[in-house]
């Protein structure tokens, strides 16, 4: 059954800074700060999490149905991920605003800032997720990175029609207020997050870490270079490491890339363990490219990387996904 993918829908606008960031702030003055970063480049790409994380389902074979709103000239990107494996007839075209709008720049230490514009995005909030999963089938949401009104009304409306959801709060934790935050998490079938955002969720809810926990059913927590933590439904903990490396090129879209991913294998009757270790490999394939959905999967190369990362047998599990 295929996995309904609500977040935004978005065109990124990617350059790089060939310094530090740190440099260039002052700690105490922070509350006067006016900076302009002269860039190397400029790369437009496709980009938004559902976007991304919808790319990478469907190089993955998992037909993912795209949920969320878009401007007019969503066209040609509708066209690549349809060509890319992924449903669109779900997603809602704004008769006034253009699609969203990611600007980012990257420094070389691998630092960002960034800005988001919601444009169309903002009317995601009216798509009924309800009448979305009866017509595709679907048996479960992932709730991502979106209008804050969409997200809170798309986990609303799984929790009322019984169907398994992935809070995916990321970047948008800022943006919601605790009782937001709270409402999202509590009844996931799945929360992913990254360390800082972990962190940044418990101070939001003034919930613990085993308040939350709690509220979950498995708890997936990306460490950046560390890996990834996996907590159980039972409490037990699951500790993946990260594929190595062949460059770093842009960490834009890594964690979309990671819960595609880990969605897909675990679906798949996979072990926790051999969900990270996926996702682990879609992440890296990501960091390693510039545009979030401009890699590709090779099966041969994939498998040998899963090998020399974690194994011949997770390579043997892993094999039927690649």
């Amino acid at each position: 059954m295929p996995v309904a993918v609500s977040a935004s829908i978005a065109t990124d606008h990617l350059m790089r800074f060939p310094g530090r960031f740190a440099d260039a702030l002052l700690a105490d003055q922070l509350d006067h700060v006016s900076l302009s970063f002269l860039v190397d480049d400029l790369q437009i790409r496709r980009g938004g999490v559902a976007g991304n994380i919808a790319y990478a389902m469907g190089l993955l074979k998992q037909r993912p149905v795209l949920v969320g709103a878009v401007g007019a000239d969503f066209a040609e990107y509708r066209q690549w991920l349809e060509n890319s494996g992924v449903d669109c007839s779900a997603v809602h075209v704004s008769a006034t605003s253009h699609t969203a709008r990611f600007v980012c720049t990257t420094d070389e230490t691998m630092a960002q800032i960034a800005s988001f514009y919601p444009g169309a995005m903002s009317e995601a909030r009216d798509i009924d997720i309800a009448a979305i999963a009866a017509a595709h089938d679907v048996d479960l949401v992932l709730v991502g990175a979106n209008d804050p009104d969409a997200m809170v009304a798309h986990t609303r409306q799984a929790k009322a029609q019984g169907i398994a959801y992935a809070a995916d709060p990321s970047q948008q934790l800022a943006r919601l207020d605790g009782e937001q935050a709270t409402e999202l998490v509590d009844g996931a079938t799945y929360l992913f997050t990254n360390k800082y955002e972990w962190a940044l969720l418990q101070q939001k809810t003034g919930l613990s870490e085993a308040d939350i926990t709690a509220k979950v059913g498995i708890r997936v927590t990306t460490l950046g270079s560390e890996g990834v933590l996996v907590v159980d439904t039972d409490g037990t903990e699951v500790r993946v490491g990260v594929v190595p490396e062949v460059a770093k090129v842009d960490p834009t879209g890594v964690g979309d890339g990671f819960r595609a991913g880990f969605l897909t294998a675990h679906r798949a009757g996979l072990s926790l363990e051999r969900a990270a270790q996926l996702g682990s490999l879609i992440a890296v394939l990501i960091l390693e490219t510039t545009g979030t959905q401009e890699w590709t999967l090779n099966t041969e190369d994939a498998l040998e990387r899963i090998t020399k990362a974690y194994g011949s047998d997770a390579a043997d599990d892993l094999a039927v996904l690649l």
